[in-house]
């Protein structure tokens, strides 16, 4: 496939890339000298990528953006583990080596279909003389107000069981103000997956095969499932723009059988306080999750300052999303601090107050949730016979699981359908 490129890599290494490029067919447009030689090409629809090198007085955030903006891939070339881990930082996963061949080049730039065929798919539409399109996999989002409810407990012990069950699996950090899944489960976060996926998603690139190598493996026997890290630094909200995150989902739906997005509290909308309406919004991640959402689970504190402040939050967040898709987990029931039979005073609180019914009830066990953090791994891995794990698992296997049609994609997920049909009998 012929391209064409900006390169700006200095010395006498830009001008052979450029060379070798050139003579493979491909359309150099620049050999910049500066930075600023790049950006004023961008807005004129010439460039397919370009090609710069990871250093950081030239590779920066910014570029990134007005890239992404203009839908032009970047490739950058690490002369060393420095600026390879720099630009992972910048969640940039095309780098190559600075010794790298043009072939090299060509085949990452080449790799895969772009994000629009995933979205097509997942939507059900197919092109003439084309294969059906895949099963359109479920987005889970899990919210909870301010205050830490529990929401990535919750969200990593719903994959965990998911998982178990036979389904493939995605376990999504969208959380702008506070990501935690990956410390939660001892996982490298030098390089966000799901900010990484955004960008490929903003430049058509979202395949299949780069969702698998941006996101990290959670493994166990008793079912893996893949996780992508959220932003680490708070400052870097802006890479996770709703459309972007739209985006990203519903390349998910193709990729696997259930997307389980941990998202954040905050519901305001932001453009109610802002006057550039173009600006970028910090919650869109999250409003975007939930509305995209198949399901949303919502999850409350089972005592009186997490009631208080779950019953004002679940009036905004059914502004959003129908109530009907919400389902209620109350967490860290305990009777120390509600009194005798807390669950049921629990459940009258949310009835009366809220309107809210059937809620699943979530006991509290903090010396299981202690050694899950501990060990970096999931209740169901450490604590499998704990209160929280089974009320979630039961959760799972009669609240999420039958309410769908299992996906024929595997043996495993028709032992699944077997399963549930000998539950119903």
């Amino acid at each position: 496939m012929v391209h064409s490129l900006a390169v700006f890599v200095p010395g006498s290494e830009g001008r052979r890339l450029a060379h070798e490029l050139e003579r493979n067919g491909h359309r150099v447009i620049a050999q910049a000298k500066r930075i600023d030689e790049i950006v004023d090409l961008l807005p004129n629809g010439e460039l397919d990528a370009i090609v710069v090198t990871a250093r950081g007085d030239i590779l920066s955030s910014q570029l990134l953006a007005l890239c992404d903006t203009a839908g032009v891939r970047t490739v950058a070339l690490a002369a060393s583990d420095g600026e390879r881990r720099y630009a992972a930082d910048l969640g940039l996963r095309e780098v190559l080596d600075a010794t790298a061949s043009v072939t090299e080049i060509e085949a990452l730039l080449d790799d895969g279909p772009g994000i629009g065929d995933a979205v097509r798919s997942a939507a059900g539409h197919v092109d003439d003389d084309t294969e059906p399109a895949p099963a359109r996999g479920e987005v889970i989002a899990v919210w909870g107000p301010a205050g830490a409810p529990g929401r990535t407990t919750v969200a990593i012990s719903i994959a965990a069981e998911l998982a178990a069950e036979g389904f493939s699996v995605a376990l999504a950090d969208a959380d702008t103000h506070s990501g935690s899944i990956a410390p939660t489960l001892g996982l490298l976060d030098e390089a966000p997956g799901f900010a990484a996926a955004c960008r490929l998603a903003a430049t058509d690139s979202l395949a299949t095969s780069e969702l698998e190598r941006v996101a990290e493996r959670y493994s166990t026997p008793h079912g893996s499932f893949w996780v992508l890290t959220g932003i680490g630094r708070p400052h870097r909200w802006p890479e996770l723009s709703g459309d972007r995150v739209s985006a990203t989902l519903a390349a998910c739906r193709v990729w696997v059988d259930y997307t389980v997005v941990d998202t954040g509290f905050s519901l305001e909308n932001d453009e109610e306080i802002s006057s550039d309406l173009f600006a970028p919004r910090r919650n869109a991640a999250t409003i975007s999750a939930l509305r995209d959402a198949d399901r949303v689970v919502a999850v409350g504190a089972g005592d009186p300052v997490g009631l208080s402040r779950f019953l004002r939050a679940h009036v905004d967040l059914v502004d959003i999303v129908e109530a009907e898709r919400v389902l209620t987990v109350m967490n860290r029931i305990r009777g120390s601090v509600i009194g005798a039979n807390p669950s049921a005073q629990v459940e009258q609180t949310l009835r009366r107050f809220g309107g809210i019914v059937e809620p699943t009830m979530v006991p509290h066990d903090q010396g299981a949730l202690d050694a899950a953090i501990l060990a970096g791994k999931t209740l169901r891995d450490v604590a499998p016979k704990s209160g929280p794990r089974i009320a979630i698992n039961r959760f799972v296997s009669t609240r999420i699981i039958p309410s769908r049609d299992v996906p024929a994609r595997s043996p495993s997920a028709r032992m699944v359908s077997k399963r549930i049909s000998r539950r119903a009998g």
